[in-house]
Formats: C-alpha cells, sequence, structure tokens
C-alpha cells in the first residue's frame, strides 16, 4: 500500500489515479499523508481541507487548477488571512522562478507576455521588477482585463501607490509614491513625459519607452499637460546636444541611471533614495565610483556643498 497511486520522479512525486496525477508532493512522507487523505475523500478535491494537522505540524493545502497543492507548514494552524495570501502568491509564482509568471527578461527590459488561444499578446514594458510584479499581479487578480485599472491604485507587495495609464493596451506605471496625499497627477504626467523626451534624444536611457518615442504630441493631449524638465528644453536639440547625446547613449545601464537621477546640488543621499531599487552590497561605493566615473567624462560636476549637478558639456 506504501507504493500505491505513487509514481516517483526525480525530485518528487505525483499522486496518480488513472492517469489522473491529483497532486506533486516533494517529501515522501508529505505523499503518503496526501495520497491516504485523496482516498478518504474518495479523490474528492472539493472536499480536501484547507488545513489538516499532520504530526506537529499543519499543512496548508489548496486546489489549483484541478491539482491539490501543499502550500506551506506551520506549528500553529494559520488564519484565513494567511492562507489567502498563500494561495495568492503561489497563483503568481507556482514554480517559485526569479519573476514568477508570466513576466520575462529582454535585455534591460522586463516584459509582461501572456498567450491567449495560441497568440503571445505584449501586455507591458518595465524597467524594474516592482512594476512589472504589481502590473502582473493586478492583470492575475483581474483576469487580464488592462481595462480593471484605475488611474491610481495600491500594490499589495510594495504597499506602496502606483499611477497608471493604459496606452494602446498596455500598461505604463508612471510613478510609485509611499502615500497617495503626495500624487500630484500632473506633475507625474510632466515627469513620464519628459523621461520619454530624454530617452528620444539620447539625453537618458528607458528602453522601456521605446514605442512613446514618437507620439509625445499625442501624449501631451492625452494627459492635457506639456513635457517639463528642470535640466533639459526639448524645443531645440541643438550640435551639442547631439554630441551629448551620443556619449550618454554609450553610457552602461548604472551610469545612466546615476546620471539621470542628478538634477541640480544633488547629494549622494538624494541619488541612493531615487534609485534605491537597485540596493545592493557596496551600494553607495558603487554609486561613488559611477559619480566618479561620470565627471571623467565631463557630464557632471561636484558643487561647492558637496553635490553634484549635470555639466552644460
Amino acid at each position: 500500500m506504501a507504493e500505491k497511486y505513487l509514481r516517483e520522479n526525480k525530485s518528487s512525486f505525483n499522486i496518480v489515479k488513472k492517469s489522473k496525477i491529483y497532486a506533486k508532493i516533494t517529501d515522501l512522507d508529505d505523499a503518503i499523508f496526501i495520497r491516504d487523505l485523496l482516498i478518504h475523500y474518495d479523490w474528492d478535491l472539493n472536499k480536501i481541507p484547507q488545513t489538516i494537522k499532520k504530526d506537529d505540524d499543519y499543512l496548508v493545502l489548496a486546489v489549483i487548477d484541478e491539482k491539490l497543492h501543499l502550500l506551506a507548514k506551520y506549528k500553529v494552524q494559520p488564519n484565513t488571512l494567511t492562507i489567502l495570501n498563500l494561495i495568492k502568491n503561489f497563483k503568481r509564482n507556482p514554480n517559485n522562478s526569479k519573476y514568477g509568471l508570466n513576466i520575462t527578461k529582454v535585455f534591460d527590459t522586463l516584459v509582461i507576455k501572456k498567450q491567449i488561444a495560441g497568440d503571445d499578446y505584449v501586455f507591458g514594458y518595465y524597467d524594474n521588477f516592482e512594476d512589472a510584479r504589481f502590473v502582473r499581479n493586478f492583470l492575475l487578480d483581474n483576469d487580464w482585463n488592462v481595462n480593471a485599472f484605475r488611474e491610481i491604485e495600491f500594490d499589495d507587495e510594495t504597499h506602496s501607490y502606483r499611477v497608471v495609464s493604459i496606452i494602446d493596451d498596455n500598461v505604463y506605471v508612471l510613478g510609485n509614491f509611499n502615500f497617495k496625499s503626495r500624487i500630484k497627477l500632473e506633475k507625474v504626467y510632466e515627469e513620464f513625459l519628459a523621461k520619454i523626451s530624454k530617452h528620444k534624444y539620447g539625453l537618458a536611457r528607458y528602453p522601456h519607452l521605446d514605442l512613446l518615442k514618437d507620439r509625445i504630441p499625442e501624449l501631451e493631449e492625452k494627459f492635457q499637460v506639456k513635457t517639463k524638465d528642470d535640466n533639459w528644453s526639448f524645443e531645440n536639440i541643438d550640435e551639442n546636444e547631439s554630441i551629448l547625446s551620443q556619449v550618454i547613449f554609450n553610457l552602461t545601464p548604472f551610469q545612466q541611471s546615476v546620471y539621470d537621477s542628478i538634477g541640480k546640488n544633488t547629494s549622494v543621499s538624494d541619488i541612493e533614495r531615487s534609485l534605491i531599487r537597485y540596493k545592493s552590497k557596496n551600494f553607495t561605493q558603487k554609486i561613488e565610483k559611477n559619480i566618479n566615473e561620470l565627471i571623467d567624462l565631463n557630464l557632471i560636476e561636484k558643487t561647492d556643498d558637496e553635490c553634484f549637478s549635470k555639466t552644460n558639456f
């Protein structure tokens, strides 16, 4: 009886009856327990409890896509909210991969794609995982309906607010804020259009905005604002700016991020806050190294108060 209905794989065990796989379980002891549970309930997945005691642990079980999954073990019986979060997170990343479902990385851009009726559909392009994850999660929770987005949405992963716009069925994240009260939509639109313009003229590199480079007038009308930036004027791009564009375009992605985070009298702390999503070991030293490289390229200069500003090239 110990091996009945069990099929051993390389690193797991399938529970199988009449060619139907009911569950895939990593540990043999857990697989036997869950196999016996299925037999007890006559293989009716609808009768399987969400939590059940096994020895000293509480097992959290869920039926997803007509298969039984062991989501977690706890010493204390988990509450309903914990179970709901486990189910939600499993649906978003069932294979425990780096990005989860529907997110792939193409060069420096994260792309959300889903296959529908045999065709691949793109839902958005992003320069950071937090934005991509937020959009993917929302779409999963709303049956991939882009029209379900409101202009401002709450991100339950980061507990922040994101400003969203749908352009040609692609979902763009225009800004991210810790407090909803600090969102000034007109300013958000201006900064988003400025990013597109800087990418277009080579003043910064935002490949996730490639599709919008030639649509700035249309977007100005959509958002009812004019493109504005504290450091650049986009009305008359002259020869020097063309040379500058070539220099900036050849920067590494992190150099470009540091460069774009510098305004007037920007401190290292300001840059760190702007690039917090890239934080890793030796974060400050990495920023300082890239600052020195940008100074050598004559792209930025140090001011009297130990801050930095863009040069006039």
